[in-house]
């Protein structure tokens, strides 16, 4: 125990002596960049060649596709950045207010734009990135020409050109160390699907033999599929767009989410009376031996066509089965219940084996793209107004009660206050948790200004040449950077590296003293520590609330979808509901309470009963749905177009209504001998199953009497929704 102590600061350290070989070498490539970029900055005589340097810690990543699709986005956004600087310093030279006041709704729009844009709201986003790059570029262009007005062309010309060369630097030589690039691309792209079928097909494999626990681990894979369908666009960069290998690699892992859904209706129907008997067994575990066996032949050399024609096999088995149930005569109302609850799970059977076909087939797609292949599947953004409008008005009125502090104390460095504010602002305002955000970066700041004090201070008091200057300062900044790579330093490390070249202060014409370092240092800690306050006092994160807006969608995207006014496919309710599910286990932590557990379930629970409303829309479009069925379906769909959750009559009309649906189809459904129409029927009956058990199975997430879980409730009833 005494040992435990120092035993596992070394380990924690172990990034530091014994990191990774590749991001070692990320590492050491990205300071000899970022060396090169100062000193061509030195060698250029700008004013503030730091901006260079931090510029290669700002773009490089880890992987050429990362590097590349940031970079662009970086330049996209500086161009921005400084002609809105230049126009803010021309409108107001001489108006300090109304500077700060537009600077401050210069930030907020930039950061409502990035809410906007496509992808997850995380620092990885890098269309997210351009417009915090905007924002970064406005403030330091302004920032610095509202104090010389007369030269502000020049002033933002020096710092496009600081920009640019960082960009231009990091992009040409980290391309210099990607050989092979382009067939390591398509191996990954391949190693991703399988990674994330496998744990789907092994908990799916559960579920057909009974096992209660099968989709527990059904978080990690949705959080799987999201982390690595973000990574797809990366791929998509580095092999240059030639062909559409990474739409159809993206739409791969969307079909295994809909597989992972179907699975989940598998497993509600079988939980039904009279719904397993024997024949079911044998076909369940027919198919369970070969969605285990499908990765391993997915690695070898078998061909798609064959295993796709054993999966249409075993889809024509389950429908034939179906039929020869269909033409053998029932001796009561029993054998005849039992057989129509056979058939709706042999319909379930035919969904599951369907979604895995198509996302095999889009597999294939993504590993052999055809000559003249148009397919296309977007990344999608499921942002919303009152989210772009509270980011915009937290950096807004941050950034603006940092210019009333430097107008009321006059502050000499109140302007590199506002800068950092600015700065924080830009970055993390579009996150749904800045303050923690900011946290980190207070952590990784505060180590920069110690680092920076022992360089200017001590190491480098007496340097003359650029030479000392970049053993020094490389050294610091290798440590950065295998800091980086390491996870749970990698924001502090960002900081770290952002905001160490700033304090370091390079220049030709004098050197970084304890007056500039200090009045650099002060600065930059208040202004961190002024952010993380401002974002936690003013439009605070607030959990509750977010998981209630959350719900609320939820129930208004069902009524949506019943009264028919959303054009929404599979794909989309599926991709929306899988992006709730992850920034719900994103922000509530490693271990889920019981209110997190019940939201999670309800919003699988919420894209089910969407699917389904999606089918049985297409049904009532089948000619061949007799009108009595048709009329019951309308019925359904018109008290859940009603349906917010919000008013305690809706919730249970809409479940009595489709409860009657359900006694009114199978009455047709006994009536009916032709075959064709009888499985419309099915399909139609196994839909309403599953609503009419989600909602009586997640009563307390859809009938939302309490906006937050009432606490009230006793755990027995929040551990029933689970």
């Amino acid at each position: 125990m005494i040992q435990a102590g120092p035993v596992a600061l070394i380990r924690k350290l172990r990034w530091l002596y014994a990191p990774d070989p590749v991001m070692a070498g990320y590492a050491l490539r990205t300071t000899c960049t970022s060396l090169l970029a100062l000193g061509i900055a030195l060698w250029m005589e700008l004013g503030s060649p730091q901006w260079a340097a931090l510029t290669v810690w700002m773009v490089a990543q880890g992987t050429r596709g990362r590097s590349l699709a940031k970079a662009k986005w970086h330049l996209f956004g500086m161009v921005v950045g400084v002609i809105s600087g230049i126009t803010l310093v021309a409108a107001f030279p001489q108006a300090p207010l109304m500077f700060i006041l537009l600077l401050a709704v210069g930030i907020g729009t930039f950061c409502m734009i990035g809410t906007f844009m496509p992808g997850p709201a995380s620092m990885t986003n890098y269309r997210i990135h351009g417009m915090r790059a905007s924002g970064f570029t406005y403030a330091i262009v302004s920032l610095d020409g509202i104090a010389d007005p007369h030269h502000i062309f020049a002033i933002s010309m020096s710092r496009a050109t600081y920009i640019l060369l960082g960009i231009v630097l990091e992009a040409s030589i980290s391309g210099l160390f990607q050989l092979g690039l382009t067939k390591r691309t398509r191996h990954q792209l391949a190693s991703t699907f399988e990674d994330t079928l496998k744990p789907a097909l092994t908990a799916i494999a559960g579920i057909l033999v009974g096992n209660k626990g099968a989709m527990q681990n059904v978080q990690a894979i949705f959080t799987q599929i999201t982390t690595l369908g973000d990574q797809v666009e990366f791929a998509e960069v580095e092999l240059g767009r030639h062909d559409h290998a990474g739409d159809h690699a993206r739409a791969a892992l969307a079909d295994i989410a809909v597989l992972l859904a179907r699975a989940l209706d598998l497993a509600t129907l079988m939980r039904l009376p009279l719904s397993q008997d024997d024949m079911f067994r044998q076909e369940a575990e027919a198919i369970r031996d070969m969605f285990l066996k499908l990765p391993a032949r997915l690695e070898g050399t078998e061909s798609m066509a064959s295993i796709l024609a054993d999966l249409l096999t075993l889809r024509r088995q389950c429908r034939q089965k179906v039929v020869s149930d269909f033409s053998t005569a029932q001796p009561d109302d029993a054998a005849r219940e039992a057989v129509l609850r056979h058939g709706m799970l042999q319909q379930a059977l035919v969904e599951l084996i369907d979604a895995l076909r198509m996302a095999l087939t889009q597999f294939e797609a993504s590993r052999h793209p055809g000559p003249h292949d148009h397919f296309h599947s977007p990344i999608r953004s499921y942002r919303d107004w009152q989210q772009a409008i509270t980011n915009s008005l937290r950096s807004s009125v941050t950034v603006f009660g940092a210019g009333l502090i430097w107008i009321c104390t006059a502050w000499p460095s109140g302007l590199t206050f506002i800068m950092f504010v600015c700065i924080v602002c830009s970055l993390f305002s579009t996150l749904e948790r800045p303050a923690l955000a900011t946290q980190a970066f207070l952590r990784g700041a505060c180590c920069a200004v110690v680092a920076a004090g022992v360089l200017n201070l001590a190491l480098m008091g007496k340097s003359t040449t650029f030479e000392m200057l970049g053993m020094w300062s490389g050294l610091a900044m290798m440590i950065g950077g295998l800091a980086f790579a390491y996870p749970p330093l990698t924001l502090p490390a960002v900081s770290y590296n952002l905001f160490l070249p700033i304090l370091i202060g390079p220049s030709n014409q004098a050197k970084t003293d304890e007056i500039v370092y200090f009045n650099t240092a002060l600065p930059l800690v208040l202004g961190l520590l002024y952010a993380s306050w401002m974002y936690r006092v003013f439009l605070p994160y607030d959990p509750a609330h977010q998981r209630w807006t959350m719900r609320e969608h939820i129930l208004r995207d069902l009524h949506r979808i019943a009264d028919g006014r959303a054009q929404e496919t599979v794909d989309s309710v599926v991709s929306r509901n899988v992006d709730r599910f992850v920034r719900l286990m994103t922000n509530s932590g490693s271990t889920p309470s019981p209110v997190i557990q019940a939201y999670l379930t309800g919003i699988l629970s919420g894209m089910r009963v969407m699917l389904n409303l999606l089918r049985l829309q297409a049904i009532r479009r089948d000619t061949r749905l007799n009108p009595e069925a048709g009329q019951a379906l309308a019925l359904v769909m018109g008290r859940m177009s009603h349906f917010s959750g919000r008013y305690h009559g809706h919730y249970g009309r809409t479940l009595r209504a489709t409860k009657l649906a359900i006694l009114r189809l199978r009455t047709c459904e006994r009536n009916e001998d032709r075959p064709r129409e009888r499985f419309v029927l099915i399909a139609a009956l196994t839909s309403l199953d599953v609503i009419a058990t989600e909602l009586d199975t997640n009563r307390i997430f859809f009938d939302a009497r309490s906006p937050y879980f009432d606490p009230a409730l006793t755990p027995a009833e929040l551990e029933s929704t689970g």
